[in-house]
């Protein structure tokens, strides 16, 4: 997993690079489900929220699943 980890971290600075909003998006709502699994909720919070911040921006129609896990998180922690 730690792999998975510095690989989306490095997927993240390319992605705020080039200025791909909806790569950075994505990439921190996948940083927020590993963050998640490894029981590091306050961690998840901080990628997830960013994340739907931007796909609402977007009205990107993942703003709801990352609203969900969001949740799901937030009930976790």
């Amino acid at each position: 997993m730690d792999e998975a980890i510095a690989l989306y971290n490095q997927s993240l600075e390319i992605n705020e690079r080039i200025g791909n909003v909806q790569g950075k998006a994505m990439t921190l709502w996948w940083l927020g489900h590993l963050a998640e699994q490894q029981g590091e909720y306050t961690k998840a919070i901080s990628y997830l929220q960013p994340a739907l911040e931007i796909l609402q921006r977007l009205k990107s129609p993942d703003a709801e699943s990352v609203s969900a896990s969001l949740d799901r998180v937030m009930r976790n922690s």
